[in-house]
């Protein structure tokens, strides 16, 4: 397979990627542990770990163009070679597009809700992804997610904590989480922090 970046970034993969097989050592150019954040935002999350841990290969997946800008530039700035984006549906990409067994953590930090009863089959954090999901993460792989949405939150934790493949841990974060899980790790927590919102957070791993 041949993966084509466009102009727009070296860092950028092809969009039509997100309907072909992806293989981690052309995509990055190398081997590594691989993380994959599923909707980056503005990349304050993706950048700090990617800055943190340069041996591992992190793959940030987001559908905003003005942010996905936004991140490659950054991340061009700072001279990170252990980082790539793709501008594609999150679904489709997991359920078709990563290996089996191969992503060792993926982030979700707050997916959009879609509020609305009659878009809730656009939410991310659904049946089949979650099945992706499980299908994706090597052994004892990682999942972490935070949201601010009650009501999309007392969907998730069912979800996850009933599913076969996943083992909900004791506490979010654990022992190999880049970060400090005290602070904001997100644009969104920054700003929630301010606003005293509400926040839920969870990790999982792969049975």
């Amino acid at each position: 397979m041949t993966i084509r970046l466009p102009s727009v970034s070296p860092l950028r993969l092809d969009p039509e990627v997100g309907v072909e097989q992806l293989d981690w050592r052309r995509v990055f150019g190398r081997e590594g542990r691989v993380e994959v954040e599923i909707g980056i935002g503005k990349g304050r999350f993706l950048l700090a770990c990617a800055i943190a841990r340069p041996e591992v290969l992190h793959f940030g997946i987001e559908w905003s163009n003005e942010y996905l800008r936004l991140v490659e530039t950054r991340a061009e700035r700072a001279n990170l070679d252990n980082v790539r984006f793709v501008r594609a549906d999150a679904s489709d990409l997991v359920r078709r597009a990563i290996p089996e067994a191969s992503v060792s953590t993926y982030y979700i930090f707050y997916p959009d809700p879609w509020p609305k009863k009659r878009h809730h089959k656009r939410r991310f954090l659904q049946a089949a992804n979650v099945d992706a999901l499980a299908k994706t993460l090597v052994p004892s792989g990682w999942l972490h997610v935070a949201t601010d949405h009650d009501d999309y939150w007392s969907v998730i934790e069912p979800l996850l904590d009933t599913h076969p493949g996943f083992a909900r841990q004791p506490a979010f974060g654990g022992p190999e989480f880049p970060l400090p899980v005290d602070g904001a790790l997100t644009n969104f927590e920054a700003k929630y922090e301010v606003q005293r919102r509400s926040r839920h957070r969870g990790s999982w791993r792969r049975r």
